[in-house]
């Protein structure tokens, strides 16, 4: 397939860039690279000749014209999104541009795309989005979320991604545009941004630095880990039925003091600390964030009977993995640690 990957210098469009390539697609990687965007991620596949990178913003549509007449792709995953919760508190209009204008954009641009080429059946728009627009769940784990839970968004991210999963599915049922959407819980692993728990923790903690944990650390989430996440998504541009949705989740709910306890241990045995004590000696409890969700959870039954899919890696073996990357890989965080707002506490506003 020709794939035209949104967002594909992020965290997770830069990992499905790089299993597509991998895979023998064509992919056309399409990026605004605003501050979490960083072409480093993509390096292992930007000299190969199925490899395409376009600079351009999914709230142009005159750019989006431009590239879909010159790439001419069989598929959309669009993954392109603010995605920080804590800066769409500090500065929602970011996110309601890009998050809700820029997927209007996409998917005039597609439909005009889809319409023009004669309306193959082939055609796939992949809308990428995140099990926060469920809200919140209680305790009960026995209670998930799943693809018929009704929409409950807490935050202006998860709301402006709410908008979002909305807008496509009208433009499914109005125009007949052939979709395809996911929801997926909590991302981690390499190249991810140093601005969300995992990285800040891990970096926070190799400069002896306090770990800090919202809350009294008890909030839940669902850990799906990063390549994962990109097989179940090329999956589903290939496989899932048009018109559908699927939840994407790690089967790894963990609370957030269980996750930087583990991850503290991960770093006892890789990199300990000079004055041998261990790295949860620095964890510390700041004041919660406004809106936080108690708990989210995925209930991936549909994916995995109906496409056969399931992850593949325990966060334990993620949480390792990612450790050990970002150990070795010092001069690509090096690198961000002077962005805006990398480092510093957001989302307090209330």
């Amino acid at each position: 397939m020709k794939l035209l990957v949104t967002g594909g210098a992020g965290f997770i469009g830069s990992a499905v860039v790089r299993q597509a390539v991998r895979a023998g697609h064509h992919v056309v990687n399409l990026d605004a690279l605003t501050y979490a965007a960083c072409l480093d991620n993509v390096a292992s596949v930007s000299n190969h000749p199925n490899y395409a990178f376009e600079h351009a913003d999914i709230r142009d549509r005159a750019a989006l014209d431009r590239v879909f007449a010159a790439h001419n792709p069989d598929a959309v995953m669009h993954l392109a999104a603010e995605s920080h919760v804590d800066r769409s508190i500090d500065g929602p209009g970011d996110f309601i541009e890009t998050n809700i204008t820029g997927t209007y954009n996409m998917l005039e641009a597609a439909r005009s795309h889809w319409v023009g080429q004669g309306k193959p059946e082939s055609f796939r728009f992949h809308h990428i989005s995140t099990d926060e627009v469920f809200g919140s769940l209680p305790a009960d784990p026995s209670v998930q979320f799943t693809e018929d839970t009704p929409y409950d968004p807490r935050s202006p991210y998860s709301a402006s991604k709410a908008s979002s999963d909305h807008l496509v599915r009208a433009w499914h049922e109005t125009y007949g545009l052939p979709v395809v959407m996911t929801n997926c819980s909590n991302n981690y692993g390499p190249f991810h941004f140093p601005e969300k728990l995992i990285p800040v923790v891990i970096l926070k903690a190799l400069a002896g630095e306090p770990l800090p944990i919202y809350g009294d650390g008890s909030n839940i989430r669902d850990w799906l880990y990063v390549e994962d996440h990109a097989d179940a998504l090329l999956l589903v541009v290939q496989k899932g039925q048009v018109g559908r949705s699927y939840n994407i989740g790690g089967e790894n709910e963990r609370t957030n003091l269980e996750l930087v306890k583990t991850l503290c241990s991960i770093l006892d045995d890789l990199k300990p600390r000079g004055d041998g004590k261990p790295y949860a000696d620095q964890i510390t409890f700041v004041t919660d964030r406004p809106g936080h969700d108690a708990r989210y959870a995925i209930d991936p039954t549909r994916i995995a009977t109906e496409l056969g899919w399931r992850p593949s890696v325990t966060v334990e073996e993620g949480l390792r993995r990612t450790v050990a990357w970002y150990l070795a890989n010092e001069d690509w965080w090096r690198a961000l640690q002077d962005r805006d707002g990398v480092g510093a506490r957001l989302g307090v506003a209330g």
